[in-house]
């Protein structure tokens, strides 16, 4: 019997190709789904009313009172926004009670980089959402970036 007959050879060379399509194409799969994915997005909040804001929810992912939560599924059309007042110590001498508001707003769109949901807490109870890929407030105008400028010796 020869072992290199052309036969072999043929098999041999099928036998790699196949274990090399076994290796390779789950390494491709989770390139390309990592690729392809939206990932988590974390939230975060400013509250801009005259009341602590005791913890909020969007689409039923908690965003605490303050900080950043992470990582949340957060997609769709619409989102459910959901938070509690608290009071400070002189309110609550004053008899004020804690509040609960609920609110559905379309959900504004995600670029690629965008991982952070702003939550904004405005005055009479009105909410804005927005993206950003950082923690600068999509709803302020963004600080420049120092840049470096040549200085021209002539």
């Amino acid at each position: 019997m020869v072992l290199n007959s052309p036969n072999k050879r043929k098999w041999r060379r099928r036998g790699l190709i196949l274990s090399l399509l076994i290796v390779l194409l789950p390494l491709l799969g989770l390139y390309l789904y990592g690729q392809l994915r939206t990932p988590g997005a974390m939230l975060t909040s400013e509250n801009y009313t005259d009341r602590p804001i005791f913890s909020y929810w969007v689409n039923d992912n908690w965003g605490g009172n303050g900080g950043v939560t992470c990582c949340w599924r957060l997609d769709g059309p619409t989102a459910k926004v959901v938070w509690i007042l608290s009071r400070t110590g002189e309110q609550a001498r004053q008899g004020v009670k804690q509040e609960r508001h609920e609110i559905e707003l379309p959900m504004p769109p995600r670029g690629r980089d965008d991982r952070y949901l702003h939550v904004r807490f405005d005055p009479d109870n009105q909410v804005r959402l927005g993206w950003s890929p950082d923690l600068f407030s999509p709803f302020s105008p963004r600080p420049e970036r120092a840049q470096n400028k040549e200085v021209d010796h002539e």
